[in-house]
């Protein structure tokens, strides 16, 4: 089955866990805590992402032993952490994309 194409959305579709802070000029909040700056971020997003995934398979294991009581719940939570990590591979290319793409400048 073919994957559908991934469309373009404002970050207020993405949800609190993926809002981008520093841009236009407002200050980051707490860059002291994950060490500050593009790698702080990135490291706090790439946790994020980590307890959605988390959170998915605890919802998964506790819906295959029936102990789930609603399933629309399970499956909200899988999909939403099968969408961070399409979010998070689509970065990724992006990233690596730039970076062959410097690469290859002629100084």
């Amino acid at each position: 089955m073919p994957m559908p194409a991934i469309q373009s959305v404002g970050p207020a579709a993405l949800g609190p866990e993926f809002t981008i802070q520093g841009i236009e000029g407002t200050a980051p909040a707490q860059t002291e805590q994950s060490g500050g700056g593009f790698t702080g971020a990135l490291m706090d997003q790439i946790g994020k992402l980590e307890e959605l995934q988390q959170g998915a398979s605890v919802q998964a294991q506790l819906l295959a032993t029936g102990q789930a009581d609603d399933v629309s719940t399970v499956v909200m939570e899988i999909e939403r952490a099968s969408l961070a990590m399409q979010l998070a591979v689509q970065v990724r290319n992006k990233a690596v994309e730039a970076y062959q793409d410097i690469y290859r400048m002629q100084v």
